[in-house]
């Protein structure tokens, strides 16, 4: 592996070990499987990865990182209707593109693993961050459960929609109209 390709090594690496994670599970998978199915050494593996739980951080702080420019962009906007469906749409954008439908299948499948790292906590902090993000000017918890609602209507379509021969555009189209019945109701209750 030269330096040159070590971006590219480093991508393939991560593809190659979503894939083992996600088909045999992340406790199951060890770093010389890894190596094996990308035929490199071990040696070479941990020249980019020192272990398996920095994979997943990897794979965490790409997410974190579209998360935190989402959470500024809503900051930057007025606390409205339209802003909460940008956001959310915006949202959807970052879970439907790219590797990100298998990185929602692996942390979906390896919730346990994910619990016990320090990116799965900072998974956490950041969805709420994002979920409060969505009910800026109304801190009801009503509105801060709809928020979070949302957010899981989006990346859980991946999981709860079992429909066969369903497109992701389907998927995404469906899962938007279950968040926006959710956000509508956000800042229209009256104080109780």
């Amino acid at each position: 592996m030269s330096e040159s390709t070590g971006g590219g090594t480093r991508e393939r690496i991560k593809a190659v070990a979503l894939e083992l994670f996600t088909e045999q599970g992340y406790e199951k998978t060890s770093l010389r499987e890894i190596a094996e199915r990308l035929n490199v050494t071990k040696a070479a593996l941990y020249y980019h990865f020192k272990s398996k739980d920095d994979i997943v951080a990897s794979f965490v702080e790409d997410r974190l990182e579209r998360m935190d420019a989402l959470v500024a962009w809503a900051e930057s906007q007025p606390s409205t209707l339209a802003t909460r469906r940008e956001l959310i749409s915006r949202y959807a954008d970052t879970m439907f593109s790219g590797e990100q439908p298998s990185v929602m299948r692996f942390f979906e499948q390896n919730q346990t693993a994910l619990k016990s790292l320090a990116a799965g906590q900072k998974m956490r902090g950041r969805m709420m961050e994002l979920a409060n993000a969505l009910c800026r000017g109304d801190d009801s918890p009503a509105a801060q459960l709809r928020a979070a609602l949302s957010l899981f209507a989006v990346h859980t379509s991946w999981f709860a929609v079992r429909a066969p021969h369903i497109s992701d555009d389907e998927r995404r189209k469906l899962a938007l109209e279950v968040a926006d019945e959710l956000l509508a109701a956000i800042g229209t209750q009256p104080d109780a």
